[in-house]
């Protein structure tokens, strides 16, 4: 072999180390798009990059003016967050509850530009509510000033169990008027973009993990307990979708076994003993007047011993159902969420109680039990969330 047959430093071509600047460069963004602002330390562990690379990069990124840094806390340490400012496309998130629907409009980077919501009746129809988030959509990007065109697409969220393998929503859900619809096709040709559709709570889980204080879990799960009891997952990093797409459906998991029946069919799931619409019938029926979740939410905070009473056993079942998922799959954090959010400890301490008793001790001891910090936006924000994820959009 000749001298200038030999592989050595010197035959590298000499715009290599550019080129592969620029590509650990578009890596880092291409991190920050789909993930929202990550720690250096969090950018190093997903690209694979060395600490000193990733910041030498940050640095030159930051000096053009394509990220941002700003501190931070991570594992309750302080650290710099970086983000990203150079992104225009726009993502749609559009959440439908049992009597609401909320729009939000967020950049790539996770940069809430704007949102809106308005209430529903209970029981509609998914052609008439499919039409005023449309119009929603429109007024918003209205009055921000954002083109149709810069729309990467909608993020929709559902309140029910999805078969993925049609998009169509399943018996036993939160909407029964919206059972068996191609609410895919209905949403694309309202919104005239394309659409990705998820549990709400999946998406819930989906928040956490990108606009939550929870970034740098990689297992978690979200509950949320509403008019249904759901939890999303998110394991490994990736949401979990089983091999039908309906996963996480504790609600539906049995407490008692000579419990009520539920909607599902089934009886004693926990749904029947732990839903929001048990807790106001409970309560309701002692004062003889019908009572709304913000009373529930007063009552308890003022210590009235009845509803602290209810929470408790409320509490201490849905700890039960937790226990099941924990010893199966051990995650990080666990996350409460739903409209019961704002009662923080009152109904955080008995559910860890649940969740100790029937746990396995080192999975209890090690389990973080949080109240989510997103409020009744965490679903339409994971909805943008899931479209920003995708990258680039499927055409419709």
């Amino acid at each position: 072999m000749g001298p200038d047959q030999r592989s050595s430093p010197t035959a590298i071509n000499p715009g290599s180390q550019s080129a592969l600047r620029e590509l650990n460069e578009e890596r880092i963004l291409a991190m920050l798009r789909s993930h929202g602002t990550l720690t250096q330390a969090a950018l190093a562990r997903s690209t694979g990059l060395s600490t000193a690379t990733i910041s030498n990069i940050v640095k030159s990124l930051v000096a053009t003016q394509r990220v941002e840094t700003a501190p931070t806390t991570s594992s309750g340490r302080r650290a710099m967050g970086v983000s990203i400012i150079d992104a225009a496309d726009v993502a749609v998130g559009i959440d439908f509850g049992r009597s609401h629907v909320r729009v939000v409009l967020a950049r790539a980077g996770f940069h809430l530009l704007g949102e809106d919501h308005t209430a529903l009746p209970v029981g509609h129809r998914a052609e008439e509510s499919i039409s005023i988030a449309a119009s929603m959509l429109k007024k918003l990007c209205a009055n921000l000033g954002v083109d149709h065109t810069q729309l990467l697409g909608a993020g929709i969220g559902i309140p029910g169990p999805i078969d993925h393998r049609t998009m169509t929503v399943i018996r036993g859900a939160i909407l029964p008027e919206w059972v068996g619809i191609n609410i895919e096709s209905q949403l694309q040709a309202a919104l005239s973009l394309p659409v990705f559709i998820d549990n709400d709570a999946n998406l819930g889980a989906l928040a956490q993990v990108t606009w939550g204080e929870h970034q740098e879990s990689s297992n978690l799960c979200f509950l949320k307990i509403g008019s249904g009891i759901g939890a999303g997952l998110v394991l490994n990093g990736s949401l979990y979708y089983g091999s039908l797409g309906i996963t996480g459906e504790i609600g539906h998991s049995t407490i008692f076994n000579q419990g009520l029946i539920c909607r599902c069919g089934n009886r004693g799931c926990l749904e029947t003993v732990a839903s929001t619409g048990v807790i106001i019938d409970l309560l309701s029926q002692s004062e003889g007047t019908p009572i709304g979740i913000e009373a529930v939410i007063e009552r308890a905070q003022s210590g009235d011993s009845a509803t602290l009473r209810i929470l408790g056993d409320v509490g201490a079942a849905v700890g039960h159902a937790l226990a099941n998922v924990s010893n199966l799959l051990s995650p990080e954090v666990i996350v409460i969420g739903g409209p019961l959010a704002p009662l923080g400890e009152l109904l955080l301490e008995p559910i860890r109680r649940g969740l100790f008793r029937h746990a396995i001790p080192i999975i209890g001891e090690n389990t973080v039990v949080r109240m989510a910090a997103l409020g009744d936006r965490a679903e339409a924000l994971g909805a943008s969330a899931l479209v920003l994820r995708q990258g680039q959009p499927r055409q419709i």
